[in-house]
């Protein structure tokens, strides 16, 4: 891609940093960040219905300029058709579930908010709807979905990073 796009999707499984990578890239180019949570949650962990969250993201995606740090299969074709670049994390499960792991313990002990004022609990960790569990249901399916992205020549354009390294070296050419 020789000019720099101004609809970026950030894409990966759980835990791969995908919402740190995506405010990073907003610093660097400029670009509003909206991070996807902030649209699909609301206090209390209560979701956001479909039907609005196809709204919120269309009216996002409907804009000139934005980075977001998520597709949800409920609207991820509203982002693609949009998206002038997919950045995809396609790290190893030990990487991101390292991450994911660390990441979760630290904001269940210190009841740091996150979108729209939710704290993630000790109790989420072991429920039926666990991020953890989340990441082993939809690890396969995100990388294969990555890789097939990467592979096609229709849609945007992707940029498949297969380790923090790689990231960063990608995050400094912007």
């Amino acid at each position: 891609m020789t000019s720099r796009p101004d609809r970026i999707l950030v894409y990966g499984v759980t835990g791969s940093g995908k919402s740190t990578l995506a405010a990073r890239i907003a610093e660097r180019t400029g670009l509003p960040y909206h991070p996807v949570d902030d649209l699909t949650w609301e206090p209390g962990w209560v979701p956001v219905p479909d039907d609005e969250q196809r709204r919120r993201l269309g009216e996002v995606c409907a804009g000139e300029r934005w980075v977001i740090d998520s597709a949800y299969s409920k609207w991820k074709e509203i982002a693609l058709a949009r998206a002038q670049l997919v950045v995809g994390l396609d790290y190893p499960r030990w990487l991101s579930l390292g991450r994911l792991l660390r990441r979760t313990a630290v904001r269940a002990l210190t009841r740091e908010r996150i979108c729209n004022g939710n704290v993630e609990s000790l109790r989420q960790v072991f429920s039926a709807d666990s991020i953890i569990r989340w990441h082993f249901t939809s690890f396969a399916r995100k990388r294969q979905r990555i890789r097939a992205w990467a592979a096609s020549p229709d849609g945007p354009a992707v940029v498949r990073l297969t380790s923090p390294r790689e990231t960063r070296r990608w995050l400094e050419t912007l």
